[in-house]
């Protein structure tokens, strides 16, 4: 298993973070594809990291690495800081750092309101952390998949490429999860992939299910531990949500995720494309 997915129990829960927020070293950082939630109200000293701002371009491409690495600087992350992340793309967060290989990254599974739940309060309070220097590593190849890699596996018996879009996304009768504007790409998905959509993998509260049944409804769809596991979705935050399941819930030694996503993919002339 590759050194950047050997960290044990990265999930915490509200008492965890309660705990640990103020202390130095430790830095929150609430993930999600819109900032109104956050603004309305977050976990005290928690920054945020928008989806579509953030981690992609005006093209919905992963931002390229120098702007990464500023992302991280200007959050004050540092190499050995603890990285604690929450909200609706915490997966995408916690999948993100460790593709660079950063040690210590922390996730709260499931909804934010648990911190609400749990008798804690909000705060409209934006930190300012004090800036960093961090030396971005390259991608690690174990956890992030590349075009090429993505295309070589179409076919292959020991390997298995994850949709994990909606089924009207699979069948190509969205491009986005909310539909398909016109001129927004070519629907449909890569050829060969297995269909298992995200929410079969979460319980009606939106909370992940338990390690039984995720490892029935992956294994139903021939997901198995055997085979190298590709996934992906549209731009990512879903893609995550599987391989962290996949990787840190059912133990699969060899998942990563193809992070330029459906959104490019999709785009491109000469992608093969089943639908």
């Amino acid at each position: 298993m590759s050194a950047s997915r050997q960290q044990s129990d990265p999930g915490v829960d509200v008492r965890w973070i309660a705990a640990h927020v103020r202390e130095p070293g430790v830095q929150l950082v609430e993930v999600d594809v819109s900032r109104a939630a956050y603004d309305q109200g977050h976990v005290p000293g928690a920054i945020f990291w928008d989806a579509y701002v953030d981690l992609r371009d005006s093209a919905y491409r992963p931002v390229p690495p120098q702007r990464l690495q500023r992302l991280f600087s200007r959050s004050g992350i540092s190499p050995d800081t603890t990285v604690v992340l929450y909200g609706y793309a915490a997966a995408l967060g916690f999948w993100l750092m460790k593709a660079h290989s950063h040690t210590d990254v922390r996730v709260l599974r499931g909804s934010r309101d648990q911190w609400i739940d749990a008798g804690e309060r909000w705060t409209t309070d934006v930190p300012e952390p004090a800036e960093s220097a961090y030396p971005l590593p390259k991608p690690d190849d174990e956890v992030l998949a590349s075009r090429q890699v993505l295309e070589a596996a179409i076919g292959q018996p020991d390997e298995v490429i994850l949709d994990v879009r909606s089924e009207l996304e699979y069948r190509g009768e969205r491009f986005w999860p909310s539909g398909a504007a016109a001129g927004a790409g070519r629907a449909g998905h890569v050829p060969g992939a297995v269909s298992v959509p995200i929410d079969t993998l979460r319980d009606e509260s939106g909370a992940p299910r338990s390690a039984a049944d995720l490892r029935r409804a992956f294994e139903a769809a021939g997901v198995t531990s055997d085979k190298a596991v590709i996934t992906y979705c549209t731009i990512g935050n879903r893609a995550a949500e599987a391989w962290f399941a996949l990787s840190y819930e059912l133990g699969y030694p060899d998942v990563r995720v193809y992070y330029d996503s459906w959104a490019v993919w999709g785009k491109l002339a000469d992608t093969p494309i089943a639908g």
